[in-house]
């Protein structure tokens, strides 16, 4: 069934939040010490979850990243992964993680259908990564991926957020590494919204920039990677490395946006840079029958608007990253 919104997209892509909680407080993202997370109560249960992605699945979706928050302190989630890859319809459940817990959730995750992973990591010093995340352990991130490499998954992709002044001095050494691991690497440039959204201009670093600083170093031609996100690839030649540029703001993307998120406690948000939301989790406990479901995701998507309003100017999206799925 084709699932199609008002400006002629198809979407197909779900990126599902199953925690507005996190085990780290990157400080883009969630203020250190935070602890302002939603009740139990509030969010979705993992029957509810089925249910909103199988009538998902019905309308023509088939691809679903699970997000957090971090997804991996969410009790249940391999268990829920299994269900959720066992829907017809779902032929591609892939995972966003910072890989703390990965190492020894890695075996479960990809027995129950996760094949693809992206693993948020800005930083290869141990002791800037701990600045930047208030606290976290790069060596846990590390024995992580390395597990998860082992297992089988594939791709595992790494994603640095590129920030003036804070990490910028590692673009090349992060390809190098990822290069060195067999990883696939993506640059992304800040976003004005969340904790951290006010003082994202002062952060922002155009990917080209980027581009230009590895082309000193690597010979870059275009290429293609697996997955339904916005990143333009780029491969380094005599390398299968492959670096993607997700850029929100220098170039935008939302011509070709096939995706909607489901937060954590059941609002579905058309678009990342705006507000346009419904609510699916009180007609969900109310009884709303499995065709009012569908009918009503289907009305949801009319308000999907054309493009997000991210820009170098514009007010922070007044919503975090955690409680809207990445």
């Amino acid at each position: 069934m084709s699932f199609i919104d008002p400006y002629g997209r198809k979407i197909d892509y779900v990126r599902l939040s199953l925690t507005d909680r996190c085990n780290l407080r990157c400080f883009y993202c969630l203020p250190a010490g935070s602890s302002n997370f939603a009740p139990s109560s509030s969010r979705l249960g993992l029957d509810e979850i089925e249910r909103i992605m199988a009538a998902f699945a019905k309308l023509g979706v088939h691809r679903v990243r699970l997000t957090g928050g971090e997804p991996l302190v969410r009790k249940g989630v391999a268990g829920l992964a299994a269900r959720l890859h066992a829907l017809p319809g779902i032929d591609d459940l892939s995972m966003t993680t910072n890989a703390l817990l990965l190492e020894r959730q890695a075996d479960a995750l990809f027995e129950a259908g996760v094949s693809r992973l992206n693993v948020s990591l800005d930083s290869l010093d141990a002791e800037r990564f701990s600045r930047i995340t208030h606290g976290g352990d790069l060596a846990k991130v590390l024995r992580g991926l390395e597990k998860a490499r082992a297992v089988g998954f594939s791709p595992i992709k790494i994603n640095m957020l590129v920030m003036k002044g804070i990490n910028d001095d590692e673009v090349v050494a992060m390809a190098r590494w990822c290069a060195a691991q067999g990883f696939t690497l993506r640059y992304i440039e800040t976003m004005p919204m969340g904790a951290g959204g006010s003082d994202a201009v002062s952060r922002y670093v155009p990917l080209e920039v980027v581009r230009q600083q590895l082309e000193q170093h690597f010979t870059l031609v275009d290429d293609i990677a697996s997955g339904g996100g916005p990143a333009r690839y780029l491969r380094i030649v005599g390398t299968q490395t492959k670096i993607g540029l997700i850029t929100p703001l220098s170039r935008h993307f939302c011509a070709s946006c096939n995706r909607v998120r489901l937060g954590a406690n059941g609002t579905l948000y058309m678009c990342l840079g705006n507000s346009h939301s419904v609510d699916l989790k009180a007609p969900l406990r109310e009884g709303i029958s499995d065709d009012g479901l569908m009918e009503l995701i289907r009305q949801s998507i009319a308000l999907k608007p054309w493009q997000h309003n991210f820009n170098e100017t514009s007010a922070p999206v007044d919503r975090a990253m955690a409680a809207t799925g990445g």
